[in-house]
């Protein structure tokens, strides 16, 4: 069982900038893709943005093209989004997501971080 452990969600300005972690226990699969999602009060979870451990190609929502980077450590095991330009409708918790195997059927959820954007 692969574990998530998110961090780094707080209050910021609108503006300001934020660095999301996300540790994942040891595993060993060589075919993976590694997302963060965001979840808004009232909302459904939406993808914010995804890399590829296979390709190395990142993907973004067009709400947070230009602000957002999304990258990896894997001598660490790491994933990390870095948030900046922060709006108050980037407000939500969000969730690191790892899914894995040659059809992507192991899926693994953190158990999220909230972020709040507001003055």
């Amino acid at each position: 069982q692969v574990q998530l452990v998110e961090s780094g969600g707080a209050l910021v300005q609108p503006g300001g900038s934020l660095r999301l972690s996300c540790a994942a226990s040891e595993f060993t699969f060589s075919i993976y893709a590694m997302s963060w999602h965001r979840q808004a009060p009232g909302k459904g979870r939406e993808l914010v943005a995804r890399i590829s451990r296979t390709t190395g190609s990142t993907s973004y929502a067009d709400s947070v093209k230009g602000r957002f980077t999304i990258s990896r450590d894997e001598a660490k095991n790491t994933l990390y989004l870095q948030m900046n330009s922060l709006k108050p409708e980037d407000t939500a918790v969000y969730y690191c997501n790892l899914k894995a195997g040659h059809f992507y059927e192991y899926d693994y959820w953190g158990q999220g971080t909230q972020v709040t954007v507001s003055s």
